[in-house]
């Protein structure tokens, strides 16, 4: 779904995407920070995986945002203004949508929602690369765990709980401009 936010006669914005909100757990203190807006159409590779990264949805606690709005399910959208390049990680998809060009695709990864140090999410590619000469042993180090979906308020369908989830990495170049011609008499 294309929708346009016109100001001023000017296209300022195309929605990308329409989704719901999803994050880390507030009492999971690995949990990633940052919301994300997840497609309301997801993409599932791998139907099982370890349950070190979490996926849950989001939702207001208060009614600071109208009048019965405690528990209601937040929807997102992700905006693209054609009047600078663009580059999207999408949660949840291991494809761009139509127009866009597909940089790379893997899983989500995070870190253990159980770690004292939140994390964020990162798009690893599905075939990564390692350090050739790094060490392959067991450190105390950054860690990356695939992120699954838990249900819940991340809503299920379309989501699977403790699928892991994909992402995808796309890009889009800047679009024309056109510049209208005024004629002064």
């Amino acid at each position: 779904m294309h929708v346009r936010i016109i100001q001023n006669d000017d296209d300022v914005c195309f929605y990308l995407c329409l989704g719901y909100v999803g994050g880390g757990r507030y009492n999971e203190p690995g949990s990633a920070p940052e919301p994300v807006c997840l497609p309301l159409d997801p993409d599932f590779v791998k139907t099982s995986g370890s349950d070190f990264g979490r996926m849950y949805g989001a939702e207001f606690k208060r009614d600071l945002f109208g009048s019965n709005s405690v528990d209601q399910d937040l929807p997102c959208a992700v905006c693209r203004v054609k009047q600078a390049s663009s580059v999207i990680m999408i949660p949840g998809k291991n494809r761009c949508y139509t127009g866009w060009k597909t940089e790379y695709h893997g899983y989500l990864a995070s870190n253990d929602h159980d770690d004292e140090a939140a994390g964020s999410f990162v798009c690893i590619d599905i075939q990564p690369e390692y350090v050739s000469d790094g060490s392959s042993r067991h450190s105390h180090s950054k860690q990356f765990y695939e992120v699954l979906a838990k249900c819940g308020v991340l809503r299920c369908p379309p989501y699977k709980e403790d699928f892991p989830l994909t992402c995808v990495v796309c890009s889009k170049k800047k679009g024309m401009l056109v510049f209208r011609k005024h004629l002064w008499t």
